[in-house]
């Protein structure tokens, strides 16, 4: 990595443990192996240093925006991770059913019963990432 790519990995771990949790991310980042390690790598320095790495959104609101676009792309797996990751931003069980109305709105009802199930086992489970 050069210089400027390990100040945002290190900007994004950060950011990805105070979100994820650091033991869902320390035992992601222990799985990868040398195929999925540069992956691993540029997601966190890309993804969280580079689109959560500012204060332009507060973290809780960008956890909003998670929940409501990746229940649109109906990546179930995904949105559990950005469900717990938003209760510990701050997001509210009001607030999860409220953006779980928008997805059915425009992504269907189906997508919407989905949405419900998986924040059922999460509000059920606590909110620690698995």
């Amino acid at each position: 990595m050069s210089a400027f790519d390990e100040d945002l990995f290190l900007k994004g771990l950060a950011q990805r443990k105070a979100t994820l949790g650091a033991d869902y991310v320390e035992r992601n980042l222990a799985a990868a192996d040398d195929f999925t390690r540069p992956f691993q790598e540029a997601m966190t320095a890309w993804c969280w240093g580079f689109g959560w790495g500012d204060d332009v959104i507060p973290a809780k609101t960008r956890s909003m925006m998670n929940l409501a676009m990746i229940g649109a792309l109906g990546k179930m797996h995904e949105w559990e991770i950005h469900c717990r990751g938003a209760i510990n931003n701050g997001v509210t069980k009001d607030e999860i059913r409220a953006i779980i109305h928008v997805v059915g709105i425009y992504c269907g009802v189906p997508q919407a019963l989905e949405c419900f199930r998986v924040a059922r086992k999460v509000l059920e489970d606590g909110n620690s990432p698995t």
